[in-house]
């Protein structure tokens, strides 16, 4: 970690094996764990805290301040968890007093040019490719695939083991388990493959289509829908999680796709 060429704040708490290459600026009130690879020309700013084994590319800043004209400097934090990966040119800026933090999870890949914006939250496991932008306030649960040049709308969810297609413009939330894209943002499917990855069974795939067809092919509305599958499916975990993050939906979810 003795790299004459990089400065380190003296107040910095970072792990004895964690490297450092060169021209990279790490400030005051940060923390870095164990095993973690810093690349040259990264800025790692104030309120940062990185876990274990991460590996952060050249250019990359780390918890510089909002880009939010209401931000008045208040202290907060850019948390991300261990095993993750963040390439070349990612900003991650910190959070506001309506948070008090941005957090990306364990096991992610964040791609080069990315950048997510104040009080995110990203869960683990999460991908998100090269060039998507995440406004601030933005949710993305376990599992959830940006594809590349993404612009997600501030204050939307994206569920769990959702996949969103490239260059997708997302004003609407994306339900756990769903593929996104078209323009306006629209239901294409569930996302099998991504599903059979992860060790789900034949049967629940086929239990979580047949709760989107009634959301999305059977022409009721929301609440009928939910009252379908309230009534007439089995109460599993799946089930209740759909049922659930609609019901919480702040900006309501998008559409099935009409091809029009």
């Amino acid at each position: 970690m003795n790299q004459p060429l990089a400065y380190i704040h003296p107040g910095a708490k970072i792990a004895t094996n964690v490297v450092v290459e060169p021209f990279t600026t790490i400030y005051n009130d940060v923390v870095i764990g164990a095993g973690t690879w810093i690349g040259s020309n990264v800025t790692i700013m104030e309120g940062a805290r990185i876990g274990k084994n991460c590996r952060i590319f050249p250019g990359s800043v780390i918890s510089a301040i909002p880009q939010d004209l209401k931000f008045d400097g208040e202290e907060s934090l850019a948390i991300i968890g261990d095993n993750t990966t963040i390439r070349e040119c990612v900003t991650v800026n910190r959070g506001t007093k309506a948070l008090g933090k941005t957090q990306i999870g364990n096991n992610c890949l964040i791609m080069a040019t990315s950048h997510i914006a104040h009080d995110c939250l990203i869960g683990n496991h999460c991908i998100i490719a090269n060039g998507s932008v995440i406004a601030g306030h933005v949710t993305l649960g376990d599992h959830a695939i940006l594809s590349g040049l993404v612009a997600i709308h501030q204050f939307i969810h994206i569920g769990s083991h959702a996949m969103v297609s490239g260059g997708s413009l997302v004003r609407k939330d994306v339900p756990p388990y769903t593929k996104a894209g078209k323009e306006p943002i629209s239901y294409i499917g569930i996302n099998s493959i991504g599903l059979r990855r992860r060790g789900f069974t034949t049967e629940k795939i086929t239990e979580i289509q047949n709760i989107y067809r009634i959301l999305y092919q059977k022409n009721y509305n929301t609440t009928q829908a939910l009252e379908k599958l309230e009534a007439e499916m089995e109460a599993t975990k799946e089930r209740d999680q759909i049922i659930l993050f609609i019901k919480n939906s702040q900006r309501g979810i998008m559409k099935g796709y009409t091809g029009s």
